[in-house]
This record gives C-alpha cells, sequence and structure tokens, in this order.
C-alpha cells in the first residue's frame, strides 16, 4: 500500500512537471532571448538590456503603451462603477430577478472572445459608429463589469443587512447611506473588481483587434503585428514587462482575495 501511495505521488510528481513545462517553457525562453545581446535566437552571445533601452525609444511602441493604460484606465473606472452599482441593485432585488440577472452576467465571461469582439463590431457597423479609441474603450468597459459585479457581490452578502436600514432609521438619506454604510463594507470587493478589470483590460488582443482601427492600436496589437515581419528582440522585451506586470497584478489579485476570506 506505502509503495503504491509513493507510486502515485511519483507520477503525480512528473505529470505536474511536465505540464508546468509545456506551459511556462516558452515564456521563460522569451524571458532569455530578451536578454541576449544576438539578434539571433539560437546563439547567446552575452547579457544585455539594450533591447529594453530601444524599446522605450521606439514611438509606435509608446503610442501602443499610452493608448493602452489610457483604455485600461478608463475602462476600469467606468466599469468599477457600473458594476459596483450593479451589484447593489441586483442584491436588493427579489431572489428570482436577481438569479436571472446573475446568469445573464456570466455571459460576457464565457463566451468566447472572438465571438463577443465580431459581435461588438457588428454592432458598430450596424449603427454607423467609426471605429476607434472609444469603441475599443466601450469593449473593454462591456467585458470589464462582470469581473467587478462577482468581486463585489459576496462582499454585499457578508455585510450585515441591519447596517442599512439602522441608517435609514437614524435619519440617514439613502445615498448618503450607500456611500457611508455600504461602500466602506465592499470596499476590498470593490477594489479586487477593479485590479481584475484593469488586469483584464491591459491584457486583452482579441476584441481589442475587432474593435479598434490601426490607428489606435494597443500592446497587444503591437506584439501580433510583428509577427508577421519578424520579431524583433524589443517584442520579447514587450512581451516580458507585459507578463511580469501582469503576473504582479494576478498576485495582487489572490493575496487580497485570500485576505478577505479570513
Amino acid at each position: 500500500m506505502v509503495r503504491n501511495n509513493r507510486a502515485v505521488r511519483s507520477v503525480r510528481a512528473v505529470w505536474m512537471t511536465l505540464l508546468m513545462l509545456f506551459l511556462y517553457a516558452p515564456i521563460l525562453v522569451m524571458i532569455a532571448l530578451s536578454f541576449n545581446a544576438s539578434v539571433s535566437r539560437s546563439q547567446w552571445t552575452g547579457f544585455t538590456l539594450d533591447w529594453y533601452v530601444k524599446l522605450f525609444h521606439d514611438p509606435a511602441i509608446l503610442g501602443a503603451l499610452r493608448t493602452t493604460i489610457e483604455v485600461a484606465v478608463i475602462a476600469t473606472v467606468i466599469s468599477t462603477v457600473i458594476g459596483t452599482l450593479g451589484a447593489i441593485g441586483m442584491h436588493a432585488m427579489n431572489t428570482g430577478m436577481a438569479n436571472v440577472l446573475v446568469n445573464v452576467s456570466y455571459l460576457p465571461m464565457t463566451t468566447p472572445d472572438i465571438v463577443t469582439g465580431v459581435s461588438l463590431m457588428l454592432m458598430y457597423l450596424f449603427c454607423h459608429v467609426p471605429l476607434g479609441k472609444w469603441t475599443m474603450i466601450m469593449a473593454h468597459i462591456a467585458f470589464d463589469i462582470p469581473y467587478v459585479l462577482f468581486s463585489v457581490m459576496p462582499k454585499l452578502k457578508q455585510m450585515n443587512p441591519n447596517l442599512y436600514e439602522a441608517a435609514l432609521d437614524l435619519g440617514c438619506h439613502p445615498v448618503k447611506a450607500l456611500y457611508k454604510v455600504i461602500i466602506p463594507e465592499i470596499t476590498p470587493g470593490i477594489f479586487t473588481g477593479a485590479l481584475l478589470a484593469f488586469t483584464m483590460s491591459l491584457d486583452d488582443f482579441v476584441i481589442s483587434y475587432f474593435t479598434s482601427s490601426d490607428m489606435y492600436p494597443n500592446l497587444s496589437r503591437i506584439v501580433y503585428a510583428s509577427t508577421k515581419l519578424g520579431v524583433k528582440p524589443t517584442m520579447y522585451a514587450l512581451s516580458t514587462l507585459m507578463f511580469a506586470t501582469i503576473l504582479i497584478l494576478l498576485i495582487i489579485v489572490n493575496k487580497r482575495t485570500k485576505l478577505e476570506n479570513l
């Protein structure tokens, strides 16, 4: 029995090792190449930071970085406000209607990105809205809202419902009670939802590709476009920085989630 357990653990360890190598070995290779002095992917000629220096002197990449951050910040702020208010409204509804809206809200998270991107593009074309930065922002808001919504709702369920009623009984206006009682109680969920929304917006490619024009590319589109002409080492540096940024944001989200569940 002991031998069987050891054999099972060994098989699991080998399987997990192979799985991690399959998932992360390409990323590790890309990170290593971003520090390689040679343009060739087959030769290591020494450690360098030149590609990172050239990255921040490339006007096209700097423009895409500016667009990416601008879109992510605007989409995060608007989706956080809408998602928070939507979660509060759904929490106050009767169970049947709330369940219907919850199921509908899951759709943007479960629908493939390409379906969402194409459908939004067709809607913009049907409404004669020219594709650009603002159409991309509206698309990002649409798929960011559910992440905020489902980060805030658990905090609302944990909140003591008598707090809001007590504030009203003491003469507090409903709007003032919202800011003084409810918002402080659900702030951790709002912050987590905002971080998730920012991360998803920062990382998005498919929806951005279908809902914006070539005049307003984000970083993901710049990386994709570079693959058609041959990937330059600066793209390895850019991808490494994007990976590190998203990894840090996800670690922060996971840490906050664990602290909230304690």
